[in-house]
């Protein structure tokens, strides 16, 4: 672990932040603690988080705003790879790591800091996320995990906080863990441990029940220019909006929950909640456009550097050479990724109902079975007898 004098401590305002602060000071002998908390639209005042940083013993609280980074700088690329780990979750908790550990490092820097520190225990993905993104970034400095060492239960661990005049929680606390930005939520523990439990409605928040929803479809039309979303029905929106205003369409029409049985890089299964509306919207949408402009080779090899890139980003090697190649590659199929998808949204269904792109590949004269069908059916036989030869071959000389 090693030890350090002067620390930067990634900070929620939660229990376990709390009290990595005296803990840090007290067992491990760090002189100062920098907090640094990060707004990624997750909807929390951070003001008083600030404070509560400051009362706990932080020499200096940072908060960084960087909800509009992370759209464009995480999200977005994410979106053009079309990443989903294990083909279903759409990383939206994952993709924040990465930029909180660049936030880590540059304060670390900033400060003077010899270490950073966080919140994670031994057993999830968010510990190797952080500490393999720190070292990418800078691997001179020391990464620092209390709670992965300390050994308290949370019951030890708030007592141990109250000896430093950090409160107790006045609250029962809720038996969920959850974990909230701007693309989205993560609820996990608690009654969802046993994977045969269906989640009560009280864990949902940005999407409605199905009986909730409205009795007519909605509809949405959302426009792409080089795989990047720019509009809603025809208004342009900034990143941020944009995000947060389809997220606010497909939540009403209790679009977006996702519940898996997931395979952590650990090596344990994890039964996970999502509630992801505008992402999975955005990456099932972005799909689409590519499906008019990109040609059939290109679209299957991408599939399997789709699976990759999920991958990668899950399992905390966003910084990783791997990584920054498989970037290249997206973004060379990405320069004729634009168009505009019609979606309908109803019961909690996302229907793809019409796409349009000045770039489309799609030849209605030669796909159509109408009179005006241009393809030269005549040449279907020649060309079925060259692809079929292998096999017809194959099959004379093995016939027994």
């Amino acid at each position: 672990m090693g030890r350090a004098t002067k620390v930067v401590l990634a900070y929620s305002g939660g229990v376990d932040t709390s009290v990595c602060i005296p803990y840090l000071k007290q067992e491990w002998g760090v002189e100062e603690v920098i907090t640094l908390a990060a707004d990624l639209g997750q909807g929390d005042e951070l003001d008083p988080i600030r404070q509560k940083a400051l009362d706990s013993g932080a020499s200096v609280s940072l908060v960084r705003d960087v909800t509009q980074e992370f759209v464009t700088e995480y999200a977005f690329p994410a979106i053009q790879a079309n990443a989903l780990y294990e083909n279903r979750y759409p990383l939206s908790t994952a993709l924040a790591r990465p930029l909180i550990a660049r936030l880590l490092v540059e304060a670390a820097e900033e400060y003077g800091a010899d270490a950073v520190a966080h919140g994670c225990t031994g057993k999830g993905n968010d510990q190797v996320r952080f500490d393999v993104s720190i070292a990418a970034l800078n691997p001179q400095l020391k990464v620092l995990a209390p709670a992965r060492e300390w050994g308290m239960s949370r019951e030890e661990t708030i007592a141990y906080g109250e000896r430093f005049g950090i409160p107790a929680p006045v609250k029962k606390k809720s038996p969920y863990s959850i974990d909230r930005n701007l693309l989205g939520r993560s609820i996990e523990a608690g009654p969802l441990e046993d994977p045969w439990v269906e989640p009560l409605e009280e864990i949902y928040v940005l999407t409605k029940p199905v009986s909730a929803t409205p009795d007519e479809p909605g509809y949405v039309e959302i426009s792409f220019e080089h795989g990047i979303p720019v509009s809603l029905d025809g208004q342009a929106l900034a990143p941020v909006e944009l995000v947060t205003r389809l997220g606010e369409i497909a939540g009403l029409h209790g679009y977006g929950r996702i519940d898996m049985l997931e395979n952590r890089l650990v090596g344990i299964k994890s039964r996970e909640i999502y509630e992801v509306p505008a992402l999975l919207t955005l990456i099932h949408a972005h799909r689409e456009v590519e499906s008019l402009t990109l040609t059939a080779d290109v679209t299957h090899y991408k599939r399997g550097i789709e699976e990759t890139y999920a991958q990668l980003v899950y399992n905390g090697l966003w910084y990783s050479p791997l990584k920054a190649a498989l970037d290249g590659f997206v973004q060379k199929t990405q320069e004729r990724v634009s168009g505009t998808v019609r979606l309908k949204f109803f019961k909690g269904n996302l229907s793809i109902v019409g796409r349009k792109s000045a770039f489309s590949l799609y030849d209605e004269d030669m796909a159509t079975y109408g009179s005006g069908d241009q393809f030269d059916h005549k040449a279907a036989e020649g060309f079925i007898y060259v692809w079929g030869l292998p096999t017809r071959v194959w099959s004379q000389k093995n016939r027994s």
